[in-house]
């Protein structure tokens, strides 16, 4: 599950052409809309859209506020118990949210939250989705030196998310749901007797993350199946022994056209050549410019409002790791860390939006994106890929094969 950058907090982007806005429609203030989709770059912009733009406040004044109209029953609705999320995971209604989407992709409702067994160790959101220890650690500023107790306990975590993970792999098919991923993840993680650390971090709805298509990272499983020539990334977070282990990949959806399968083998790329230089003495920032130099040369485009992240004891902690070029990441790798690198990469601009349930974060421009991360231990001579794939893990990525 991605840090969320520094560069996230102002980058909005115009709803007309994706470059850096800071101008609102007037009446979408008026009609307390979202800021996303509201937001020009200039008064040309803002012009030249306002003939397909208008029709966001006709569409509004018909519904209650950001959803749809009362009494109107969801066509999409798999059954009792399922509804759409707003507000990151704290509340629900049985309308889809309106919203100016960039893509072809919209929400479905889901699925009541996952029940955790009693026994089960839980981190300190659990119940009430409040992160506690970690918002006030020093670790938010000070980069931790594993114990070797503690880097054990590590390795045994990641490869229980690395197990849960390929699980979830092994379902991938034209059909299946995102939920069904979901309960995949979430009773391979608790037969493993631990606990999937997304399910109620700050709300988030669901024991995993599942991105499809445009969505960059955060989306959250829900009753749509997936289609051919998707593609689909699952992020997966084990909470096991009081530490966190975390990994996600890309799938393929049955047959993906050549422009995806390209995208997706040069994410993969990313984070390998990053993974490489990681070792004792290596500044954190240049982590984002191996990236970014290699998805610019095949024509692709780096997020920059997510980042990688210190872990342990901690889901998200520091360093904060960018995956774009010429960031201003501090401080240097040292034998004992343990972080994620977790590139997403855009087939378009890297600009992104938020959708209306305050998690799924989509590509300004609609087009694609995939993702790839690992858990990483620095090492006295390297790295140690923690969450690494095993001799059982599935056969999926075509570049691997022999």
């Amino acid at each position: 599950m991605a840090g969320e950058s520094d560069v996230s907090e102002n980058a909005l982007s115009c709803a007309n052409c994706g470059k850096p806005a800071n101008l609102k429609c007037p009446k979408c203030i008026e009609l307390k809309l979202p800021r996303e989709g509201s937001s020009f770059c200039s008064q040309e912009c803002f012009k030249s859209s306002w003939s397909s733009h208008k029709s966001v406040h006709a569409k509004a004044k018909l519904s209650s506020p950001g959803i749809g109209t009362p009494g109107e029953k969801d066509s999409s609705s798999p059954g009792e118990g399922w509804s759409y999320c707003l507000r990151r995971g704290q509340s629900r209604t049985p309308k889809m949210p309106h919203f100016d989407w960039t893509g072809t992709l919209r929400p479905y409702p889901i699925s009541v939250k996952c029940i955790v067994p009693a026994n089960i160790d839980k981190p300190d959101w659990a119940d009430d989705g409040i992160p506690k220890i970690e918002p006030n650690s020093d670790f938010q500023h000070t980069v931790e030196i594993k114990s070797p107790d503690l880097i054990e306990k590590m390795r045994e975590t990641c490869r229980i998310a690395r197990e849960v993970l390929d699980a979830a792999a092994r379902i991938v098919r034209p059909g299946v749901t995102t939920d069904e991923i979901d309960k995949v993840v979430h009773d391979a993680t608790i037969a493993a007797g631990g606990y999937p650390s997304p399910l109620n971090y700050h709300f988030f709805p669901k024991s995993c993350c599942t991105s499809v298509n445009e969505v960059i990272c955060h989306g959250i499983p829900d009753a749509r199946k997936l289609e051919d020539g998707d593609i689909v990334n699952i992020d997966v977070t084990v909470y096991y022994k009081g530490v966190h282990g975390d990994l996600n990949e890309t799938y393929f959806v049955g047959n993906v056209d050549e422009e995806s399968q390209r995208l997706v083998k040069c994410t993969y790329e990313c984070l390998e050549k990053a993974i490489a230089i990681v070792k004792p003495g290596v500044r954190f920032r240049e982590i984002g410019e191996v990236i970014n130099r290699h998805a610019t040369m095949s024509g692709f485009s780096v997020v920059k409002s997510y980042c990688g992240h210190g872990i342990g004891e901690l889901f998200h902690c520091a360093p904060n790791i960018p995956h774009y070029g010429r960031n201003k990441a501090v401080g240097i790798m040292k034998a004992g860390q343990t972080f994620t690198i977790e590139p997403m990469i855009n087939a378009g601009i890297w600009r992104d939006r938020m959708w209306p349930d305050g998690w799924t974060a989509v590509t300004a421009d609609g087009k694609r994106s995939a993702q790839f991360e690992h858990t990483l231990l620095v090492t006295d001579t390297g790295v140690e890929v923690l969450t690494g794939r095993l001799q059982t893990s599935p056969d999926v990525f075509p570049w691997l094969k022999s």
